[in-house]
């Protein structure tokens, strides 16, 4: 087999393919790198690991200057990670320049981006910042081993830890006022940054217990798990009061105001610090508690 001339071959096609003016050319793209590392790595296994240098002095010249040595070695790189049997095959559905973030990445968290850019449709600059952000680290260890071996994920289970909040203008937090009013600047980033399909109810949302009047400082409504999520704010450390007040607000959206149709409702206290020793023993499986961090 002439492993230089399928190589040449696949490139010259893609860069006829590349003229298109379609969206699927970044798609084919990926599929003729992966192609073409599969080649390389068969090349490098029968002649040796300096075929890398010889091929792209010869594609320089005869095909162009991107071809060199290290677009070579990227995607005899690329074949190496994507060709992984614990790799999901849904990578096929991405583009190239989603997938050149990836190849660094390990295996878990490389199948977690590839789900939520599908489920997201995320640009190319929005996972940037997922994986700049470490979106997947942050991910609490009980919902990473749930992704891995494909188990139901409930809404609570996506809502990192820490929690980032923009904070452009570098406001001082003193109050919950203050974090609250942050939060509304940007509420659709700040709902992205809580997990997939939030909507938007209410802020200060106002509900009436006996003779008293309280505020709910976020009512949201998750349309893919098909309930309401009760988001309290804190600028101080977790207090065991901060749950009843949760599961108080919690209980009456579920009381008076959910469908029968929906779920029940879920609660995510957001607090300057958690005290996972202290809230081992007051939790709730419906409210996760988790800190905030300003970015």
């Amino acid at each position: 087999m002439n492993y230089y001339n399928e190589i040449k071959n696949k490139i010259i096609d893609n860069e006829v393919y590349s003229k298109v003016k379609d969206y699927l050319k970044e798609r084919h793209k990926a599929i003729t790198y992966f192609e073409i590392g599969k080649l390389l790595t068969a090349a490098g296994g029968k002649y040796g690991d300096n075929i890398i240098d010889e091929y792209s002095k010869k594609l320089v010249v005869e095909v162009g200057k991107k071809y060199n040595r290290r677009t070579l070695f990227r995607m005899k790189q690329f074949y190496n990670v994507f060709s992984n049997e614990k790799v999901s095959t849904l990578w096929t559905q991405l583009t190239w320049s989603h997938l050149r973030l990836l190849f660094n990445l390990k295996i878990d968290s490389i199948n977690y981006y590839i789900q939520i850019i599908i489920d997201k449709h995320l640009s190319v600059r929005e996972l940037e910042f997922k994986i700049k952000s470490n979106e997947y680290e942050r991910l609490p260890v009980e919902t990473k081993n749930k992704l891995i071996c494909d188990e139901n994920i409930e809404v609570k289970d996506l809502v990192p830890n820490p929690i980032l909040i923009k904070n452009k203008n570098n406001i001082e937090i003193i109050s919950e006022k203050a974090l609250h009013h942050l939060i509304l600047e940007d509420i659709e980033s700040f709902m992205k940054e809580l997990g997939n399909s939030f909507s938007f109810i209410g802020n200060e949302y106002k509900i009436k217990i006996g003779d008293r009047n309280h505020y709910i400082d976020l009512l949201l409504f998750n349309i893919k798990y098909n309930c309401y999520v009760v988001v309290e704010l804190k600028v101080t450390e977790f207090k065991v009061e901060y749950i009843s007040q949760v599961q108080k607000y919690m209980n009456y959206i579920d009381k008076n105001v959910k469908e029968i149709s929906n779920s029940n409702t879920m609660g995510i206290l957001i607090c300057k610090r958690e005290n996972k020793f202290v809230i081992e023993y007051c939790s709730d499986e419906r409210i996760v508690v988790r800190e905030y961090e300003l970015v």
